[in-house]
C-alpha cells in the first residue's frame, strides 16, 4: 500500500491559532495541531473553536489533529471536530492502548496514528497495529519513561527505548503500515543530539519523527534523506533493472535480485526521485 511519506511532523498548540499558518510554512511534511498536552484544561473548548475557525477559513490547509485521550471528557467533542474539518489528513490518538480506542478515533473518517506511550500500549502493539483505520504508529517515549521510572538520557533509557522502537517497527511492518514515527526530542536547542537520534531511527527503518520546534524540521528532514552515495547506487540499480528487464543481475561484483531492486526504488522514492511504497 502506498502512504504519504512523513519525515518531520511538527506539533503546534491548538490554543495558539496565530502559529497555525507559520507551522504549515515551516517545511514539515505534516503539521499536527495539538488539542492534548499543549492545551490547558480550561482552554479545551476555545482551542477547538480556534481549529474549526482556521479550517473553515483555510479549506485547502491540510493538517493532522492530536485529540485528547479516549478516556477523557474531551474526546467525543474532539472527534466531532475532526468530522467538521474536510481537509484534515489524520487523527493522532495519544496514549493508545486498545483497538477499541482506535475504532472510536477512526469514526471520524480519517486515518489514525496511535501514539504508543504507556506500558499497556506497548503490550497492546499487535492489536493497535492490526486495528482498522490505522495508517502508522508513533512512539511517545517521554510519557513511557515517566510511567516506568526510567531516567532520561542514560544508557538504561537507551536500552529500553530501542527495545520498544524495535517492537513498534516490527509490528508496523507485519501489518503493512507506513513506517512509524519516533517521539519528540524535547531539547530543541540540542540539534546535534537530535541529529544522532534521527539518524539512528532512520537507519532502523523509521519514517520520521515528531518535533516541537521549527528549528528541528530541517535537521530531521536531512537525517531521513538517503545519503548521496546510496542515491547514486540506487539510480544505477534501477537503471540496469529497467534497461535489462531482469530481476537478477550482477553489479559491482554483487548479486542484485528483486528485493535489492525494490530497496533501490524505495531509496529513490525517499529522495523524491520516484514514486514508490514508503
Amino acid at each position: 500500500m502506498k502512504y504519504k511519506s512523513i519525515r518531520a511532523a511538527l506539533f503546534v498548540p491548538a490554543s495558539r491559532p496565530e502559529r497555525f499558518a507559520k507551522a504549515l510554512a515551516a517545511g514539515a511534511d505534516a503539521v499536527i495541531i495539538d488539542l492534548e498536552d499543549a492545551v490547558e484544561t480550561g482552554l479545551k473548548a476555545q482551542a477547538r473553536a480556534h481549529v474549526l475557525e482556521f479550517a473553515r477559513g483555510n479549506p485547502g490547509a491540510a493538517f493532522m489533529l492530536r485529540v485528547n485521550g479516549a478516556d477523557t471528557e474531551w474526546f467525543d467533542a474532539d472527534i466531532d471536530l475532526c468530522r467538521q474539518c474536510p481537509a484534515l489528513s489524520g487523527v493522532v490518538l495519544p496514549k493508545a492502548e486498545s483497538a477499541a480506542q482506535v475504532a472510536r478515533a477512526a469514526a471520524a473518517g480519517k486515518p489514525v496514528t496511535p501514539i504508543v506511550e504507556s506500558a499497556a500500549g506497548v503490550l497492546a502493539l499487535a492489536a493497535l497495529a492490526a486495528a482498522p483505520g490505522v495508517e502508522r504508529l508513533s512512539f511517545g517515549s517521554l510519557d513511557l519513561m515517566l510511567e516506568t521510572g526510567t531516567a532520561p538520557d542514560t544508557a538504561g533509557a537507551r536500552l529500553l527505548l530501542d527495545h520498544i522502537r524495535c517492537q513498534i517497527l516490527l509490528h508496523s511492518a507485519a501489518c503493512g503500515l507506513a513506517a512509524p514515527l519516533d517521539g519528540v526530542h524535547p531539547n530543541f536547542s540540542d540539534l546535534e543530539g537530535l541529529e544522532r537520534i534521527a539518524t539512528q531511527v532512520a537507519q532502523m527503518g523509521y519514517g520520521g519523527m515528531l518535533c516541537i520546534h521549527p528549528a528541528q524540521v530541517p535537521v530531521i528532514v536531512r537525517a531521513f534523506a538517503p545519503p548521496p552515495d546510496q542515491q547514486a547506487w540506487a539510480r544505477r540499480v534501477v537503471a540496469m533493472a529497467d534497461e535489462t528487464g531482469s530481476f537478477a543481475f550482477q553489479l559491482d561484483g554483487k548479486m542484485v535480485d528483486a528485493p535489492v531492486i525494490e530497496r533501490a526504488r524505495r531509496i529513490l522514492a525517499a529522495a523524491g526521485g520516484q514514486s514508490g511504497n514508503i
